[in-house]
This record gives structure tokens, C-alpha cells and sequence, in this order.
């Protein structure tokens, strides 16, 4: 999905906006994350996710092609962790723990 599927998929969902006012709705929405996101602070969102920036240190890697040993500078990368139910809504066929067979656990 793109960011202007997302501004027309906010203008047909909520009633009252022109296109326009969606697409300035969309884009206070991002940058306020990506504001939070620089200072290095966490994005929860209730039933979707948590967005955490992580800081990484400097190693040792390798060239694939020619193997030579070159070092990783350090930085600050982004992870994405679902919450349990957008999982749930990705996998609806995994419902409630355990799974079972005549009455009885698997495990």
C-alpha cells in the first residue's frame, strides 16, 4: 500500500475531509512519528504494534563477493513488533493456544 492509497482509503473511510485535508491529516500523522521516532522514543499503537528505534554497534563484517573483512559502522535501525492481534488478523487460523484433537492437548 502506498501513502496516496492510504490518503484515499482515510477520505473514503472518514466522512468530512476533502482529499486535500486526508492527505494533510496523513502527513501530520507521519511526521509526527518520524519526529518521535529521531528522538530515539518508542510508537505503541494499540491492537497493530510497537515501532522502537535500536542503536547497533560497530562490528566486523565481510565483503559476500570478495570475503574480505570490512567493519560495520554503528547506527540506528528500526524494528517493527505486531501486537497479538494484528497477528491474529495475519493468522486467523492460529486462534486460541493449543490446538486440539478428541479433547486432548498436542503437546
Amino acid at each position: 500500500m502506498t501513502k496516496a492509497e492510504i490518503i484515499d482509503s482515510v477520505y473514503e473511510k472518514v466522512g468530512g475531509f476533502s482529499k486535500k485535508e486526508s492527505a494533510e491529516i496523513v502527513e501530520g500523522v507521519f511526521d509526527a512519528m518520524k519526529e518521535v521516532l529521531a528522538e530515539g522514543e518508542k510508537i505503541k499503537i494499540s491492537g497493530f504494534g510497537n515501532f522502537v528505534v535500536r542503536s547497533k554497534k560497530e562490528r566486523m563484517g565481510r565483503n559476500p563477493q570478495t570475503g574480505e573483512p570490512i567493519a560495520i559502522t554503528a547506527r540506528r535501525v528500526l524494528t517493527f513488533k505486531p501486537s497479538q492481534v494484528l497477528k491474529g488478523v495475519l493468522n486467523p487460523h492460529k486462534q486460541g493456544g493449543p490446538s486440539k484433537v478428541d479433547g486432548q492437548a498436542n503437546g
